[in-house]
């Protein structure tokens, strides 16, 4: 049966690496990463903290871990970070168990505004059990308007404020947010899972000064394993370790911890801001070429890794009967991935919403430039105007599966 197994890794393999991937919330972690992510830690229960376990045998775990929160601490000047959630959504669930009780309220920005599941959309266990009151942009800038935000805390007195998105393409204020917070004694907690990256490279306000609580997760822009990790003020430690174990996880999966250490250790380096860089300015150079083949950039450009369409109009003129759906569909059949996503003030359904979202973290990656930036959009382009040519998205699948082949994302691997 294992065969059965190791031939789907390998297929994944070839998906990856015949695909352009512009999904915003991906990315390639190198080899070490992945090394270390399929390790020999994998064996080891290690239920507590490090000096603090309820297993023995624990003393190599234990330097993994410390080294991990060494790492991040000293990336993000983090007083505080504990490196344990296994995903970015039980870290906001550990967060939210932290510091709420049952049915308190809670402000945050609302999915279809460019938010996450987790800051109280209704089917999520945050808005299940939480009190969530939202905000969103406005309707002429779509950007987030921060005296709206002041006046619904004033109104509605939250005992928290949460910032960060998953579909937002512009600078985040965390400096404002933390004294609207500040003047309503409540507590600021940051998700930055999607600009980790940007964060850690200088290239984004950091949420870390601002912030009583920040999370994040460690596979989007900071290119690590998939995971997650809290970090706090001081006066939060205790309880935020607490609500993660014993309160919400048990044993932590040490692997992934020590490849949390390594990208941590990495996103260090000056490659790294490098490479961020590049990540914005692809953003911007799609951005930017999409807008002059005539098509609606929510909030008319990007400040960091990622972007959204606007599809029903195009040149300023409706564009007849685009769904995201149907766009997303229409590029997986040429090798190029992405996602369909709600867009601010959206009318349709978020099963078939009117926008996609783009993000350059995977693409970046790969070694594309400005050059190679600007020919995904044409191609993008023209499958969308030919999108009923069956014979030509065959043909544009082919050229892209070739494109890819001078970009190999694993070039040692078998």
């Amino acid at each position: 049966m294992k065969k059965q197994i190791f031939k789907l890794i390998k297929e994944e393999l070839e998906r990856e690496e015949k695909t352009i991937n512009l999904i915003a919330s991906e990315n390639y972690a190198n080899p070490d990463i992945l090394k270390a992510t399929g390790s020999i830690f994998t064996n080891k229960y290690a239920e507590g903290y490090p000096e603090k376990r309820y297993y023995g045998g624990c003393q190599v775990v234990d330097k993994v871990e410390n080294y991990a929160i060494e790492q991040a601490r000293k990336l993000f000047n983090a007083t505080h970070v504990n490196v344990q959630p296994h995903s970015g959504s039980s870290a906001n669930m550990a967060v939210y168990f932290s510091q709420l009780k049952h049915g308190e309220t809670i402000l945050a920005m609302s999915l279809s505004a460019g938010g996450h599941l987790t800051h109280g959309h209704k089917v999520n266990f945050s808005g299940k059990l939480f009190n969530f009151v939202h905000y969103g942009v406005d309707p002429e800038t779509e950007m987030l308007d921060y005296d709206e935000i002041e006046i619904l805390v004033n109104q509605h007195k939250p005992k928290m404020l949460v910032a960060g998105a998953s579909a937002y393409s512009r600078f985040i204020d965390f400096a404002r947010l933390g004294e609207i917070a500040e003047d309503n004694n409540c507590i600021l907690f940051v998700d930055m899972a999607h600009i980790a990256g940007l964060v850690a490279a200088e290239l984004h306000p950091s949420p870390i000064p601002c912030a009583h609580i920040v999370s994040s997760t460690t596979h989007k822009t900071l290119r690590g394993p998939r995971g997650g990790f809290i970090c706090c003020q001081g006066d939060f430690k205790e309880s935020i370790d607490k609500s993660v174990m014993p309160g919400c996880q048990g044993g932590p999966l040490m692997n992934v911890i020590a490849a949390k250490a390594i990208a941590f250790e990495q996103a260090q380096s000056k490659d790294f801001k490098k490479y961020q860089e590049q990540v914005i300015k692809n953003a911007k150079i799609m951005a930017k070429t999409f807008k002059d083949l005539g098509y609606k950039i929510v909030s008319n450009g990007t400040d960091n890794h990622l972007f959204l369409i606007d599809l029903r109009q195009k040149n300023g003129e409706s564009f007849e009967k685009i769904t995201g759906k149907l766009v997303e569909e229409t590029l997986e059949k040429c090798s190029i991935i992405l996602n369909r996503n709600t867009i601010p003030f959206d009318t349709q359904s978020p099963v078939n919403p009117s926008g996609i979202r783009i993000g350059t973290p995977a693409i970046t990656t790969r070694g594309f430039k400005g050059k190679e930036a600007t020919q995904i959009v044409h191609w993008i382009d023209e499958a969308i105007k030919k999108r009923g040519d069956e014979a030509f998205l065959k043909k544009l699948k082919e050229i892209v599966e070739v494109f890819c082949k001078d970009f190999p994302i694993y070039p040692s691997f078998k």
